[in-house]
């Protein structure tokens, strides 16, 4: 796998060569905007303002508004010259408990690989953070950006995990959550043994992206099809009920109860008796 980027993790005197690379992937399902009538690509162009004329990429620049209409240009060597140690270095400033960092200020994982010369080190760092129950609390600059990022010890390894800085956050007040009482006994009762039922080990392989295999599925049946399918009639809207809490609660925890007493259970092989080849 190809390194998006290289450099370093420094804190204290501590200095450890790495790369990261990214630690998921997406495929994307991708739609080309096309003319109705004859289906002909259609193209974007870039047209300046001015003139209406197109632009080519080489004629184009990277300009920061600082006033309605008036702009600075930035250049390549501009940004590099924004202090370029760390464009190169994961610089941890502090280490903090992992358990006090909510969740919501980590946003996308990268893998963090040793370069030759740091492995020892790199073993190091990871299993003291281990150990601790503590993350690594860095700033760093990758291509023109600099993230707030947190060094994690992962499996074997280390891994990078950006992180949203604390004004990127909208902060919960301004959202309106419901103003009602406390949840009655009966309800807490019966919504934990609800959740008790549906509890299981975490198995990240057992949740697909639904909506991409149903979309492809389309796409298959469209093409098999010429490119026409028969109108899908449209289903009626339901209308609006008044939720009794308590009855929708019985309902599931009968449902879940049921399910589970269908599902088959492993018998374990009776003592003495060989399996049947």
């Amino acid at each position: 796998m190809r390194a998006i980027w290289k450099g370093a993790i420094s804190f204290g005197l501590v200095n450890i060569p790495i790369s990261l690379h990214p630690a998921t992937r997406r495929e994307e399902l991708k739609f080309h905007l096309l003319r109705a009538s004859d289906l002909s690509p259609v193209n974007y162009k870039r047209v300046a303002e001015a003139d209406g004329r197109e632009v080519p990429w080489e004629e184009i620049v990277k300009g920061y508004e600082y006033e309605k209409g008036k702009f600075v240009v930035l250049k390549e060597d501009d940004f590099a010259r924004v202090d370029i140690e760390a464009t190169r270095t994961v610089d941890i400033t502090d280490f903090v408990p992992l358990a006090e960092v909510d969740p919501v200020f980590f946003s996308k994982p990268y893998y963090m690989e040793p370069a030759k010369g740091g492995e020892r080190a790199y073993v190091l760092l990871r299993d003291a953070l281990r150990a601790s129950g503590k993350i690594g609390i860095a700033k760093v600059v990758i291509r023109t950006r600099e993230y707030l990022a947190a060094v994690k010890p992962r499996q074997e390894g280390l891994m990078l995990e950006l992180m949203h800085f604390a004004e990127e956050l909208v902060d919960a007040s301004e959202i309106t959550v419901p103003k009602v009482r406390e949840a009655g006994k009966k309800e807490l009762e019966m919504a934990r043994a609800l959740i008790d039922g549906m509890t299981g080990p975490w198995k990240p392989e057992k949740y697909k992206d639904d909506y991409r295999e149903a979309v492809m599925k389309l796409i298959e049946e469209k093409i098999a099809h010429g490119g026409e399918l028969p109108a899908k009639p449209k289903a009626a809207a339901k209308p609006a009920k008044v939720i009794d809490l308590v009855s929708v609660l019985q309902q599931s925890l009968e449902q879940t109860r049921a399910a589970r007493k269908k599902a088959p259970a492993k018998a374990a092989p009776a003592k003495g008796k060989k399996k049947a080849a």
